[in-house]
C-alpha cells in the first residue's frame, strides 16, 4: 500500500556516484540541476553542441546519448509477455476517459509531464557515460511493481490532477515489455488524468524493436517513437559502438512510420572524429528522403570514462575538429529549413505541427516528475502541503532504487527547495532555447514584477546584442534571432549576469510596458 502522502519519508543516504540520464530525443532534463540560485552545468544537454553554437541547455530529463545508447534484441530475462492484456489496459484508459467526458484545463500548478527512466541497455555505446546498466538478467516484474508504486507515490505527493504527456527514456525503454509500459499509464490514468490524446513518447533502438513489437507498444499505449538512428555511416555506427547498420536504421524507420504515421523522432549525431561537413550533410540528404516530421541533431561529447575518450585522449583517433562541427551544425539547420522543417529549439526541428509537447514543458519550465532509477523531476509537493518547487533526483543504481521504493514508496535521493532566482535563470535559459523565447505573458507567471523590459533595456552588453540583430525585445518578448539562436552559449552568461544583478537591486518599473 502506498502511504499517505503526509507519512512519506525521503530516503538521504549519500549520494551515488555519476550522472543520472537517460538516452533520447528529449532535451536532457534528467540532468536537472539541484544547486539553488545557479545555473549548473547539470542543466546542459545531453549531447549538448560545442562553440561557437550552443551547448543546449535543458531540465531532463534529458540529452546525453541521443535516442537510447543500446542496441540488440531483448535483454536475457525480459521478454515480450502480456501484449493481448497491455492493450486491454489502454483500452480501458481510453474507454474510461470517454465515460467520463471532457474535462476543461488545469491550472499550471496541476498539471505536469512524467518521464519514466528504464536503466537497462544490452551494451554501452563508446561515447556514454550515463546512468544505464548492463545486467546479466532483469527481474521485469519487480522493475514494473517499483515504477507503478513510485508513480503513484509522485502523484499524489505532486497533488497533479493532470498528466499531459510521458516519457519512457533509458538506457533502452524498447527492451522493456509492452506490459510494463501499459502498466505504468494504466497506473497514471487511475491516480490523476491522463488525457486519451496525451503524448506517449517511447525511445528505440533500431534493432531493439521489431515490426511486432511495436504494434505491441502502440497497443499499450505508445503514440510516439523516438529513434537513435545517430548515424547512416556503417563506419561511424561501429565506431560509436552501436549494434546496428543503416540498413538496419532505415528498415526500422520505415516500419515505425507505418506504426506510428506522422509520430516520429530520429537523431543524427555530428561532430564525431575524422567527421567531415560534405559526407555528413550526405547523410541528412539521405535521411530527409526516408524520415518523417521531427528531426533531432546533436554534437557528439566526449566524456571522460568513455571508450572514445580515451582513444582520442590516446591518440587512436582524431580529436573532434569544433569548427567543422560548427559548420556542419549550421548548413544542417539552412538544409532542414529548406526541407519544411521548423528549428523551433536549438536541436530539434519539425514540420506539419509534430513539436514534442512533452520537452515542451521542459522548455517552458513547467512542472514534471520523473520516476525510475536516477529520474530527475521539478514540481511542488502539495499534496504535503507545500508551496515551494522542488527538485528531485532519483536513486541512482536499479537495486537501491527499488529497495527504497518497496521501504518508503518512492527512491527520492534529494529533495532541495528551488529558490526564485533559480527558477528565473531556468525560466530565461530554457525560454531562449526555443524560437518562440520568452513572452513577456509567461514571464510574468514566474515574476510580475521585476519585467524583461527592466532586466535588459537600459543594460549596455544586452543592447550590443539587440543591436546585432541576435538578440530580439519588443511587444512580444524576448527571443533569439536565427542567427542568434546558433550562438546561444555565448550570450547566456551576460543575461545571466545580468538578471542576478538586477534580481539583487530589486527595481521594477512601477507600470508595465508590455
Amino acid at each position: 500500500m502506498t502511504p499517505s502522502t503526509a507519512e512519506l519519508p525521503a530516503p538521504l543516504p549519500p549520494p551515488e556516484k555519476g550522472r543520472p540520464g537517460g538516452c533520447g530525443e528529449r532535451t536532457g532534463a534528467q540532468q536537472v540541476a539541484l544547486r539553488p540560485g545557479a545555473l549548473s552545468a547539470a542543466l546542459r544537454h545531453r549531447a549538448r553542441p560545442r562553440s561557437p553554437f550552443p551547448s543546449a541547455w535543458a531540465a531532463h530529463p534529458a540529452r546525453l546519448c541521443p535516442g537510447g545508447c543500446a542496441g540488440g534484441t531483448a535483454l536475457p530475462g525480459v521478454r515480450a509477455r502480456g501484449w493481448v492484456k497491455a492493450a486491454k489496459m489502454a483500452q480501458r484508459r481510453r474507454l474510461a476517459e470517454d465515460a467520463g467526458g471532457p474535462r476543461g484545463p488545469a491550472p499550471g500548478s496541476q498539471r505536469a509531464a512524467l518521464y519514466v527512466h528504464w536503466p537497462y541497455c544490452e551494451k554501452r555505446c563508446s561515447y556514454c557515460n550515463f546512468n544505464k546498466y548492463i545486467p546479466r538478467g532483469v527481474d521485469e516484474a519487480a522493475m514494473r511493481r517499483c515504477l507503478v508504486t513510485e508513480a503513484q507515490t509522485l502523484l499524489q505527493l505532486s497533488g497533479v490532477e493532470r498528466v499531459e504527456s510521458v516519457f519512457f527514456g533509458g538506457g533502452t525503454p524498447s527492451l522493456a515489455s509492452p506490459h510494463t509500459v501499459a502498466a505504468v499509464l494504466e497506473a497514471v490514468a487511475q491516480a490523476t488524468h491522463l488525457p486519451a490524446d496525451s503524448e506517449v513518447t517511447l525511445e528505440a533502438n533500431p534493432t531493439s524493436a521489431p515490426s511486432s513489437r511495436l504494434a505491441a507498444f502502440r497497443a499499450a499505449g505508445v503514440n510516439r517513437l523516438s529513434i537513435g538512428l545517430q548515424s547512416l555511416d556503417d563506419t561511424e555506427l561501429q565506431l560509436l559502438g552501436r549494434t546496428h547498420s543503416a540498413s538496419d536504421a532505415l528498415q526500422m524507420l520505415a516500419e515505425a512510420r507505418r506504426h506510428f504515421p506522422g509520430r516520429v523522432s530520429v537523431d543524427l549525431m555530428l561532430g564525431l572524429p575524422a567527421q567531415h561537413v560534405g559526407p555528413w550533410l550526405g547523410q541528412l540528404q539521405k535521411l530527409l528522403r526516408h524520415c518523417d516530421d521531427h528531426v533531432s541533431l546533436y554534437q557528439l561529447s566526449l566524456e571522460r570514462g568513455t571508450a572514445l575518450f580515451t582513444q582520442v585522449q590516446q591518440g587512436s583517433l582524431p580529436a573532434p575538429d569544433p569548427e567543422l562541427a560548427a559548420e556542419m551544425y549550421q548548413e544542417g539547420r539552412a538544409v532542414l529549413r529548406e526541407a519544411g522543417f521548423r528549428q523551433y529549439e536549438v536541436s530539434n526541428f519539425a514540420r506539419n505541427g509534430a513539436l514534442s509537447t512533452h520537452n515542451w514543458t521542459y522548455w517552458q519550465c513547467g512542472q514534471y516528475l520523473g520516476i525510475g532509477p536516477g529520474a530527475h523531476g521539478r514540481f511542488v509537493p502539495q499534496g504535503a502541503g507545500s508551496h515551494t518547487r522542488e527538485a528531485r533526483i532519483q536513486t541512482l543504481e536499479p537495486d537501491n532504487w527499488m529497495k527504497e521504493v518497496m521501504l518508503f514508496g518512492h527512491g527520492t535521493r534529494r529533495r532541495i527547495p528551488l529558490g526564485k532566482l533559480a527558477l528565473l535563470e531556468e525560466v530565461l535559459a530554457m525560454g531562449l532555447r526555443t524560437d518562440v523565447g520568452i513572452t513577456h505573458q509567461h514571464w510574468q507567471q514566474f515574476e510580475p514584477q521585476l519585467t524583461l523590459w527592466d532586466l535588459f533595456v537600459a543594460n549596455k552588453e544586452v543592447q550590443e546584442l539587440l543591436e546585432q540583430g541576435r538578440l530580439l525585445l519588443d511587444c512580444r518578448g524576448l527571443r533569439c534571432s536565427w542567427e542568434g539562436l546558433a550562438v546561444l552559449d555565448s550570450m547566456l552568461p551576460t543575461l545571466l549576469s545580468r538578471l542576478q544583478e538586477a534580481w539583487q537591486q530589486r527595481t521594477p518599473s512601477p507600470v508595465p510596458r508590455v
